[in-house]
């Protein structure tokens, strides 16, 4: 009783006002995925109609012996872009399609070798074509993705995407991140109008409150200035220019350990694999036609040291009991040829500082953790909604006025990434082992509850792939989980143990997802439009 008078009034008003929107929910429900779907396709189709009619040139001149790509003529920059990842890369191609001038400055345009950013969801793939770069999925040997397979305790089940409305090529796609990156970079930079340039951003130019351009140190070692009315920082999760647009709260829940595993065939071809391990999960997705990646998810930062052998040692009496029978050959010869990788996963909500002149973007603006791939989905939905805002402006050099216009893109941007980014959070603790009873049993349902099949696992998976991030779905599914654990613990017939456990299950839940939907910003979450952002005109010119 003491923990149920503990709960914050705030959290029970978020439930609540969440339960009264499901009436409304399962009326519209159907009818608006499927109007949104088709409104969508014929969006994709109307850019796609002006990509074929657009007056920029794609003649340049590439420097491939540099690493650079420089364009033929133009003069002046709009926008610079720090940061030529999936994020900077994929902008400045969309900002140089509208006729913007853009100068990109990327650290290492060398192919990235990254054991993260490998898996783009259905909904990210839609954005994808939307923005005109479907093709850089490409002639990369990517693999389509059709859905997950869940692992636990010996059983699975199949979660496939509901791609039933959509075009045969929707799919989601795994690839190596290196290669798709390079083949962005390439289609950006045969853009007249966009100059690629390898250097070093070392701060952003201030002038009176106002970001006015770069500072930058070239390969060469020569120290240069760019000016541009506006500059967007896409320097991915490193970043060590964020502090300056926003207030950081990186949060470092896990790490990952990353393997190639060669030769070998998932048990569900297609698929993601996510085995519900102790500790925490352990991915499996192919990334090429020969080459199976495989994360190991280890809570916290501390790892074992990879130099005298203790994480091979754990890779090889921990995780390979673990792993599906038909991957643990090639899992434990991957572990003994050595090349074992590892990324800290970092978690950090959108907390920005409208600053004019300045825009942070990316990884570097919001991270959530990677287990549910969804960072390129938020990213590419991200550029969407810039491109959208921006279209109107002639010229972008009332600073001021263009800042506070801007200011609606963290509102509109929200029940997305949003959702995104609170089932990844969400999802990680649930699938996450725990001493706890409670936790146990919230892990046991939501397992058992995807596996009932119809809406109890296309809801989710609709969620979880981007095609339709609905946060107030989400909230119901994820108490819809709670709900169906409680009922496992007290049919046939309840005791007070259960009865304990049932309403510990129900806290437990809610200090998993409202931390989450709290941090994310409830209005902007559940009801953008009461963000006066939300309805700001652009600027007068």
């Amino acid at each position: 009783m003491v923990a149920m008078m503990a709960v914050d009034p705030y959290v029970l008003w978020t439930f609540f006002a969440s339960l009264l929107g499901f009436v409304a929910l399962s009326v519209l429900r159907r009818r608006n995925y499927g109007n949104g779907m088709a409104k969508d396709r014929s969006k994709v189709q109307k850019n796609n109609n002006n990509t074929n009619k657009s007056l920029v040139s794609e003649q340049c001149v590439k420097s491939s012996d540099e690493g650079e790509f420089r364009p033929v003529n133009g003069s002046g920059t709009d926008v610079i872009i720090v940061g030529a990842g999936v994020a900077g890369a994929a902008l400045a191609h969309t900002l140089a399609k509208e006729g913007r001038r853009v100068h990109v400055i990327e650290r290492d345009l060398t192919e990235p070798d990254r054991i993260v950013g490998e898996l783009l969801q259905p909904g990210g793939y839609l954005k994808l074509i939307e923005l005109g770069l479907e093709d850089c999925v490409e002639e990369i040997d990517a693999q389509r993705v059709l859905g997950y397979a869940l692992f636990k305790d010996g059983k699975s089940t199949r979660l496939t995407y509901p791609l039933e409305q959509f075009h045969s090529d929707v799919a989601g796609r795994s690839f190596h991140n290196g290669r798709f990156i390079q083949r962005m970079r390439e289609k950006a930079s045969k853009l007249t109008n966009v100059q690629l340039e390898q250097g070093t951003v070392t701060s952003l130019l201030e002038e009176n409150g106002t970001i006015k351009g770069v500072q930058y140190k070239t390969k060469d070692g020569q120290e240069l200035k760019a000016y541009a009315p506006l500059t967007i920082v896409c320097d991915g999760c490193f970043s060590n220019l964020r502090r300056t647009l926003c207030k950081p709260q990186v949060e470092v829940p896990s790490c990952f350990v990353g393997l190639i595993l060669e030769n070998c065939e998932l048990p569900f071809a297609n698929h993601g694999h996510v085995i519900l391990g102790d500790p925490s999960p352990i991915l499996f997705y192919q990334i090429s036609s020969t080459e199976v990646r495989c994360l190991v998810d280890v809570p916290g930062q501390k790892l074992p040291p990879i130099a005298n052998g203790e994480m091979a040692n754990y890779l090889k009496t921990v995780v390979a009991p673990q792993v599906p029978p038909e991957l643990h050959d090639a899992f434990i010869s991957a572990v003994d040829k050595g090349n074992i990788r590892t990324m800290p996963n970092r978690s950090m909500p959108a907390n920005p500082q409208p600053t004019p002149g300045a825009l942070l973007m990316g990884d570097a603006f919001n991270m959530r953790h990677p287990l549910t791939g969804g960072g390129m989905t938020v990213a590419l939905s991200d550029i969407v909604v810039l491109r959208d805002l921006l279209k109107p402006l002639r010229n972008l050099h009332d600073p001021a006025s263009l800042c506070k216009y801007l200011e609606s893109f963290y509102t509109l941007r929200k029940p997305v990434a949003s959702t995104i980014n609170t089932l990844a959070g969400a999802l990680y603790k649930v699938f996450s082992a725990s001493p706890d009873e409670a936790r146990k049993e919230m892990r046991q349902a939501c397992f058992d509850y995807l596996s009932l099949g119809g809406t109890c696992s296309t809801g989710p998976v609709a969620l979880l792939s981007g095609l339709n991030p609905h946060p107030l779905s989400l909230v119901l599914h994820f108490f819809g989980v709670a709900v169906y654990g409680v009922g496992r613990l007290l049919l046939p017939f309840p005791s007070p143990k259960r009865i304990w456990i049932g309403a510990r299950l129900i806290l437990s839940a809610s200090g998993i997802i409202f931390p989450i939907i709290k941090a994310e910003g409830v209005r902007q979450m559940f009801f953008p439009a009461t963000i006066p952002a939300y309805h700001r005109a652009p600027p007068v010119e």
